[in-house]
């Protein structure tokens, strides 16, 4: 087996995951490749010695990888989905940090699971990417051009609303005036969506959610639409620029450049050990299913 590791920080609680990740790869002979960036973080907080392969871009990371593990939050599984891009290798998502939706696998249960990743007893969670064209050239984006959690259009410069106006298939839906507008996918639905009051969905829902961000009109609700649709929208406010992310990409776009946001042709292959599912992550991060009115 060969198997790729990302991360992008060394924390206090990093100390002990690395060390429990590389015994348990090399007692079972694992060919470990890691990321140069986080070997030589590693290296330098002596956690491993510089003896390993690396992989510096996507471009490295071909068919003959069976995976790629990611040791971190959520925040660096999303950075770990942008090394993957198209190629399928399936991400698994080491915690160490708090609990998340995309890192589910915790420090003690590393040998585990790790274990269950070598018996291939574990199945893949196909996640919905989007991806972003604008009528006006956007450098930061141009070559990741898609986002796993959200496509987000939000306020620059100014305490002032912007006016979102927004088309599906080519059919006008409403103009919303608002600080800003979520294009989530379900992976997303429980990050900043969820936190502007959409709903959750679960992974597999073939849907996409349009949130507004603090809306001026208390009847702009999210909106769940099917991911087949292809969403247009054309911003104007009192400033010039106006930002737009993918994920945690961050760009600045001229007023009345149109955005036109669809599904990719592609999916993120996410590992789902049997005992971490989707669900127990969300009765676990929400509190579902316990009384805590003592």
């Amino acid at each position: 087996m060969k198997i790729a590791i990302f991360g992008q920080f060394y924390q206090n609680s990093t100390s002990p995951i690395i060390e429990r990740l590389f015994s348990f790869l090399n007692q079972n002979k694992v060919q470990v490749v890691i990321e140069e960036k986080f070997s030589a973080i590693l290296v330098e907080n002596k956690s491993i010695q510089d003896k390993y392969q690396k992989f510096s871009s996507h471009k490295d990371l071909d068919k003959s990888f069976d995976m790629l593990i990611s040791v971190g939050g959520d925040g660096t599984f999303l950075r770990a989905a942008t090394l993957v891009q198209n190629s399928g290798i399936p991400i698994l998502g080491i915690n160490a940090g708090r609990l998340g939706f995309l890192a589910t696998v915790q420090q003690e249960n590393i040998e585990i699971f790790l274990q269950l990743v070598l018996e291939k007893k574990y199945t893949i969670s196909k996640r919905t990417l989007l991806s972003l064209k604008c009528s006006h050239k956007i450098d930061e984006i141009k070559e990741l051009n898609f986002a796993m959690n959200e496509v987000t259009v939000s306020r620059k410069d100014t305490t002032s609303m912007i006016t979102i106006e927004t088309y599906l298939n080519g059919e006008y839906l409403n103009s919303y005036w608002a600080d800003g507008l979520i294009i989530s996918t379900p992976t997303g639905s429980t990050g900043y969506s969820m936190s502007c009051g959409g709903p959750i969905l679960t992974p597999e829902a073939n849907c996409l959610v349009i949130t507004p961000i603090a809306p001026h009109n208390l009847n702009a609700r999210p909106l769940v639409i099917p991911d087949n649709t292809e969403i247009k929208l054309k911003i104007s406010g009192r400033e010039e620029n106006y930002l737009v992310s993918l994920d945690s990409r961050i760009a600045s776009v001229k007023n009345e450049a149109i955005l036109t946001i669809k599904k990719t042709p592609f999916k993120i292959n996410m590992v789902e050990i049997p005992d971490e599912t989707f669900l127990k992550t969300l009765r676990n991060k929400l509190l579902w299913g316990e009384d805590k009115r003592n």
